[in-house]
C-alpha cells in the first residue's frame, strides 16, 4: 500500500513561508496528477494546487501569486512552496492524487499562521 508522508509544517507570521514536502512510498506521482489539499477545523478538505504529469499547474484562486507546486517524480515527492502567508492559510496540509484522492490520506502537516 502506498504511504504519504507530508512534512514542513509550523508556525509561522502572517506574511512569511514554508515550504511543505510530500514524499510517497511508491513511484506513483509520475503517473498521476498531484495535488496540494488542506482542511482547516470545521471546514471541508479543499484543493489548493495541482500538477499534471507535463508540468502543468493550476491553484485555487486563494492561493494564486502567493504558493507554488512542484513535483520531482526522481525523488517521488511534490512539492509546496508558499509566500505571502495569511491567517485563512491555516490548515492541515495533505497531498494526493487529483481530482480522485486515491491513496490513503496521510497524517498532514500543521500550518498555523498567526496575525
Amino acid at each position: 500500500q502506498v504511504q504519504l508522508v507530508e512534512s514542513g509544517g509550523g508556525l509561522v507570521q502572517a506574511g512569511g513561508s514554508l515550504r511543505l514536502s510530500c514524499a510517497a512510498s511508491e513511484s506513483i506521482f509520475n503517473l498521476y496528477t498531484v495535488g496540494w489539499y488542506r482542511q482547516a477545523p470545521g471546514t471541508q478538505r479543499e484543493m489548493v494546487a495541482i500538477i499534471n504529469g507535463g508540468g502543468g499547474t493550476n491553484y485555487d484562486e486563494s492561493v494564486k501569486g502567493r504558493f507554488t507546486i512542484s513535483r520531482d517524480n526522481a525523488k517521488k515527492a511534490v512539492y509546496l512552496q508558499m509566500n505571502s502567508l495569511k491567517s485563512e492559510d491555516t490548515a492541515v496540509y495533505y497531498c494526493n492524487t487529483f481530482p480522485a484522492p486515491i491513496i490513503h490520506w496521510g497524517q498532514g502537516t500543521q500550518v498555523t499562521v498567526s496575525s
